[in-house]
């Protein structure tokens, strides 16, 4: 029986940070991937060149796909130029998103902020996902094959309320939501679909606020492990369901946030 080729892998927002961490551990695992970036192609060439050095054993290919996804023409391009390299779509890693340029209380938030935030986490995310599994579908129309997996990368801001950005916790509930939608939709077709939960994770995003949560760690004890998560910690977690390690699941919402989601007396 000849061998199956590799698996290939979409991660958008994969520059850095988590899509990065994501995009290499794929690469290891001998998936090709796609490293979707906004604005940065060189740090998104590192991350190509990443990829191929960890999964170079297996002949493994990736590429630097420039787009926003909050935009349509955008996302058309990032799914066309995925497939004519790789053939296919096997893994949609959704792991881009963006923060609030200024915290600002509730009763100040702008509708321009809050329509740029859900534009690339929910919107954009959403209609990502639906160009994807139509495109999946077209792959394998009566197949059952259960390597087929679609992995949203939320947040604890999904239920823990920040009122200095609202608008980024409304994108991360909505994302919720929807990871319950396609799950439900997809789930006939054999196409898995998981929302991975991070609490306070060490990247970019979190940098500003670094000293803020290493104080709630330390003196309130906000997550239980006491310790910072790190970008690894999510990309092995994807490992684990892009692999089919749950084929008998859907639809979960799985949280690595050491501890935070606990409701503690």
């Amino acid at each position: 029986m000849p061998d199956q080729p590799p698996l290939a892998a979409l991660v958008t927002g994969g520059s850095r940070g988590i899509g990065r961490a994501i995009a290499v551990a794929l690469g290891r695992a001998g998936f090709h991937v796609a490293v979707n970036y906004h604005l940065s192609r060189e740090a998104a060439e590192r991350v190509v060149s990443e990829v191929q050095a960890a999964g170079k054993h297996q002949a493994i290919r990736a590429l630097a796909v420039q787009a926003d996804i909050s935009q349509r023409s955008d996302r058309e391009r990032l799914v066309d130029q995925t497939v004519a390299a790789f053939g296919g779509i096997d893994l949609l890693v959704n792991n881009a998103g963006v923060a609030p340029t200024e915290r600002v209380d509730l009763l100040e938030m702008s509708e321009e902020s809050y329509d740029r935030v859900l534009g690339t986490n929910l919107r954009g995310t959403v209609f990502l996902t639906q160009l994807v599994a139509q495109r999946m579908l077209s792959q394998e129309p009566d197949s059952q094959r259960s390597d087929r997996c679609i992995i949203n990368i939320g947040s604890v801001s999904a239920f823990a309320a920040s009122v200095e950005r609202g608008q980024y916790c409304i994108s991360k509930a909505g994302l919720s939501m929807m990871t319950q939608l396609f799950a439900a939709r997809l789930a006939g077709h054999g196409i898995r679909v998981y929302e991975i939960r991070p609490g306070i994770i060490s990247t970019d995003m979190t940098h500003a606020v670094r000293e803020k949560y290493d104080r709630l760690m330390q003196e309130q004890g906000i997550v239980p492990l006491r310790r910072w998560g790190e970008p690894e910690d999510i990309a092995r977690l994807v490992l684990v369901l892009a692999k089919g390690e749950l084929a008998y699941s859907t639809g979960e919402v799985i949280n690595v946030d050491g501890g935070f989601h606990l409701r503690r007396l």
